[in-house]
């Protein structure tokens, strides 16, 4: 089977190689010639965990290729997935563009039949501007060609991206035809032999359940850091009340860890995007409008804890931030609450001293030289007054605190993702703080 990916980000990328793991012959398609041009040469433009060796595999078995010519593919491919960005517009909805233009160019070069599924994460009702695209295309040629539309969202949690593809709890495809239906169970029935659910519906919800799950995670991320704050000035410690909790199965233990907020490339994004999918159809989604407020405030509440603990008087301070990756084993930093916290210590006059395992040169591309970028987590607490936890990497679990207490001006450690013990830290010489205690 032969199946073509449109944009080799994040999504793309990994949907490829994965499908060129189980045999299918892909080719992957971007406009960015140096991206293309990179990756023929095993380069890779993200991180996740095992995807060098995936490619590099697959290209040298011919099952994996890549190409900036869509139009070159077409009429050797039966499926074709879109998974081009779809960046907030600053109105918070989806910037369909990308998505379109896509359309456009199959509607314009399209010579059989084709399959066209979209994977990236597109408000209800995209579809059906997918199918008017390509027709539109189609009689401005004067031809009538057969083609198929379907929803199919990825569910891809980054670090884990690989794993999740190849071993996922479901996968979701909306379809409006026996054909397109027929199409999508070849093209994942070797995923079958591991016994997880196709789940078949119509496109517009296969499209909202994407915003809906990814809604749900974000708001049970907001209620834990809600119920930490308020654990703080009751006295409460928020890791036992979330052992608490979770113990019931109507509730469970995933996505109860309460931190400084989440980032990243689908949850802020995908919030607004629903929120204004809601006021287009004049409808108010309160909780979600509450979900994000609160993952603003918590992104600054290491700023907050520091600040008080010096009294408001942080100019000239250094600081030291483990961590600036929005989550483990990624280099992606969009929405990471690193950038918030960067902002508010260099506007407050604080000298910052970074380390991520993965994430420096992410962060320099986003954020320059305006902090200093040290050579391990060892290097980034030389004389500071303060390090913050941001970032919760397994390297950074089982520190050698006696050096760290040594290295530090002020032995205070703010914890923004509750690793450490407080007990143990305090026995080690340090004040320390973390989120919900």
């Amino acid at each position: 089977m032969k199946i073509a990916i449109v944009g080799t980000g994040y999504v793309g990328l990994v949907t490829g190689t994965c499908f060129a793991e189980i045999g299918v012959e892909v080719t992957c398609v971007d406009t960015d010639k140096n991206k293309i041009e990179s990756l023929k040469k095993g380069v890779m433009p993200i991180y996740e965990n095992g995807l060098e060796e995936m490619v590099l595999r697959n290209a040298k078995a011919n099952r994996l290729s890549f190409t900036t010519s869509l139009e070159s593919v077409l009429d050797k491919v039966e499926v074709v997935f879109s998974a081009v960005g779809t960046p907030p517009d600053e109105d918070g909805s989806a910037d369909l563009r990308y998505v379109l233009d896509v359309a456009r160019t199959i509607g314009r070069n399209m010579t059989n039949y084709v399959l066209v599924v979209t994977k990236s994460t597109v408000p209800v009702g995209t579809a059906t501007k997918v199918r008017a695209a390509i027709q539109e295309e189609l009689d401005r040629r004067g031809v009538h060609i057969e083609f198929d539309v379907a929803s199919n969202p990825e569910f891809l949690k980054e670090g884990n991206a690989i794993n999740d593809f190849m071993s996922p709890d479901r996968v979701v495809v909306g379809v409006e035809s026996e054909r397109a239906e027929k199409l999508m169970s070849k093209l994942y029935k070797p995923f079958l032999l591991n016994n997880f659910r196709v789940i078949f519906m119509d496109i517009p919800s296969a499209e909202m359940t994407k915003y809906a799950a990814n809604s749900m995670l974000a708001t049970r991320i907001s209620f834990m850091n809600d119920i930490a704050n308020l654990c703080e000035l009751v006295g409460a410690d928020v890791n036992m009340v979330r052992n608490g909790i979770g113990s019931d199965t109507r509730i469970g233990r995933k996505f109860l860890y309460p931190g400084i907020g989440y980032g990243g490339s689908c949850f802020p994004k995908d919030i607004k995007a629903l929120i204004r999918t809601a006021g287009q159809h004049g409808y108010d989604m309160r909780v979600l409008k509450a979900v994000e407020e609160v993952n603003e405030n918590q992104k600054g509440i290491l700023f907050h804890k520091l600040n008080r603990y010096f009294n408001d008087d942080l100019k000239g301070k250094t600081i030291a931030l483990w961590g600036l990756s929005f989550k483990p084993e990624t280099d992606d930093m969009r929405e990471a609450p690193s950038l918030i916290l960067i902002d508010k210590l260099l506007e407050a006059g604080c000298k910052v001293r970074v380390y991520d395992p993965v994430a420096m040169e992410e962060s320099k591309r986003k954020i320059g030289d305006r902090v200093h970028y040290a050579q391990d987590m060892y290097d980034a607490v030389l004389d500071a007054d303060a390090m913050m936890l941001v970032t919760e990497w397994k390297e950074f679990r089982l520190p050698s605190w006696p050096v760290i207490r040594k290295t530090m001006s002020t032995p205070v450690i703010f914890d923004g993702r509750n690793i450490y013990e407080k007990k143990e830290l305090e026995q080690q010489g340090f004040t320390y703080y973390c989120i919900g205690k």
